[in-house]
């Protein structure tokens, strides 16, 4: 034993590890390049595989009495010091971990800041910038700056193989002076995420009431799915509310649960990086609720719902989804998701729907269907509009489209009912479509003007509004007796 030590410094979920740090193989390329003057670093990989432990690492090895601080757009006080990062900064060292968070422009103008650096022969007196993110955070500053390439150092740091998994094992039982039973299966629940190792092995070592190292040597066995429920119950009160917020969306609805499953499915992957196109096609089962909210509605819920914004990443342009915090992947790896929906307060057995509403209408409506599907929007319902999906659907038939919106995937139909609609050949070929649903009481007819459609029964309960003047004159008329009659309608389903 090489001198008595307390558990949290052996086993170290807070912060870098000393006991127990081991160096990915890229450790010293990337130190070289750190220690390089000016010279512009990027350092990637997925959530969990210890970028930021290792940079602050070669950064406490290379400036021992005096190392950079870590800035995040996480933070809000970082923010304003790293837009005002220019060739005039000095010769100061910026870390910018989180860099996928920042805006476009922000990127491209850092990115543009170190191609400058990296081209100039004296580099003395310029700003060096290193650079933290998810995925291939390198490949892409590489599209926004073609000619970055060669003047970067991009450093990949990859999940712990099983040796260094097992080489922290060992690490931390030399120095607490015990034998932890059952490496493989640590290795198999880790993952290869650092921090998840610490982790469990810090629980192994609390269930067993070890909290510092052992007088005489002591063998500690251990049971999966009880240190699992641990460590579960642990994280709970820093992620069962964010989560919860999360999975109900920006306006609960007992059948509202699209974003539930899209998180059930990410649980479910490998990584805690998701495509969602790819998820999507992989996933038909609930490919309706993923294609439902990945265009708009889960970018509006991150940005309007700061607690969830912490927890998850989302790229609306490429469709990455990211859970940057590898405790909470574990988290919800390991949830009981039954028990969630239910606490949740959705509906069982509630049926995949791509849309809450189609919306039906004569181009003579068109600015009236706008208004409402805009408005809706506002409460968090998703709505067909054919101009939104022109580019969704290029190249294939509206006929066949059209009849599987109306009829499969819209949860609702919303009918703009007049005279030009029962006159116009699209409008028609809606109808006909869904006029089937009547019966279930799954159409909302609002009826414009004394048209008599075939298939709607005259006691049908329909919205009834004469627009006189232009939208904005009817705006609150519209809202309280359109807009929301229909989310009310959703809210009973």
């Amino acid at each position: 034993m090489a001198g008595s030590s307390n558990l949290e410094d052996v086993f170290v979920t807070e912060g870098v590890p000393l006991i127990t740090f081991v160096k990915p193989p890229n450790y010293t390329a990337l130190l070289v390049d750190i220690r390089r003057e000016a010279k512009p670093v990027i350092i990637e990989g997925q959530s969990g595989t210890g970028k930021t432990t290792t940079l602050k690492k070669v950064l406490s090895d290379v400036f021992p009495d005096n190392p950079p601080r870590v800035l995040t757009p996480r933070n809000p006080d970082d923010l304003p010091i790293i837009e005002a990062i220019s060739e005039k900064s000095g010769a100061e060292i910026f870390v910018i971990d989180d860099f996928h968070r920042l805006p476009k422009s922000t990127k491209e103008r850092l990115a543009n800041l170190a191609k400058v650096v990296a081209e100039r022969e004296d580099r003395a007196g310029l700003p060096k910038i290193v650079i933290i993110g998810i995925n291939e955070v390198g490949s892409d500053l590489i599209q926004l700056v073609p000619d970055i390439a060669k003047r970067i150092g991009v450093h990949r740091i990859s999940p712990g193989t099983s040796e260094a998994i097992r080489e922290i094992i060992s690490l931390g039982s030399k120095q607490l002076n015990i034998i932890i039973s059952d490496h493989d299966g640590i290795i198999s629940d880790s993952r290869g995420d650092y921090w998840l190792t610490q982790q469990i092995c810090k629980t192994i070592c609390i269930a067993a009431e070890i909290s510092k190292s052992q007088q005489s040597t002591k063998t500690v066995t251990w049971q999966h799915a009880n240190i699992r429920d641990l460590i579960v119950a642990t994280l709970k009160h820093n992620y069962d509310a964010p989560v919860r917020e999360f999975c109900r969306g920006r306006r609960f609805r007992p059948s509202n649960d699209p974003y539930f499953k899209l998180l059930r499915a990410i649980s479910e992957q490998e990584s805690s990086n998701v495509d969602l196109n790819e998820l999507a096609n992989s996933r038909p089962d609930i490919k309706g609720s993923i294609n439902n909210i990945k265009d708009h509605r889960l970018t509006v819920l991150l940005e309007r719902k700061e607690a969830c914004s912490r927890l998850f990443y989302y790229d609306s342009a490429t469709k990455n989804f990211a859970l940057e915090d590898p405790a909470l992947f574990f988290y919800l790896k390991n949830l009981n998701w039954d028990d969630l929906r239910q606490r949740c307060g959705f509906r069982d057995g509630a049926k995949d729907f791509e849309f809450d509403i189609a919306i039906s209408f004569a181009g003579e409506n068109r600015v009236l269907a706008k208004f409402i599907v805009d408005q809706l929007a506002e409460l968090d319902i998703s709505s067909f509009y054919d101009k939104n999906y022109e580019d969704n659907y290029l190249g294939g038939p509206w006929a066949k489209l059209f009849k599987e919106i109306f009829v499969e995937k819209s949860r609702l139909v919303v009918a703009i009912l007049d005279a030009h609609h029962y006159e116009k050949v699209w409008p028609t070929f809606e109808r006909d479509c869904f006029t089937v649903r009547v019966a279930q009481s799954e159409v909302i007819p609002i009826i414009l003007d004394d048209t008599v459609f075939p298939g709607f029964p005259k006691d049908l309960v329909s919205i009834y509004t004469r627009l006189e003047g232009d939208i904005e004159s009817n705006k609150n008329n519209l809202i309280d007796n359109v807009v929301l009659r229909i989310a009310s309608k959703l809210d009973s389903l």
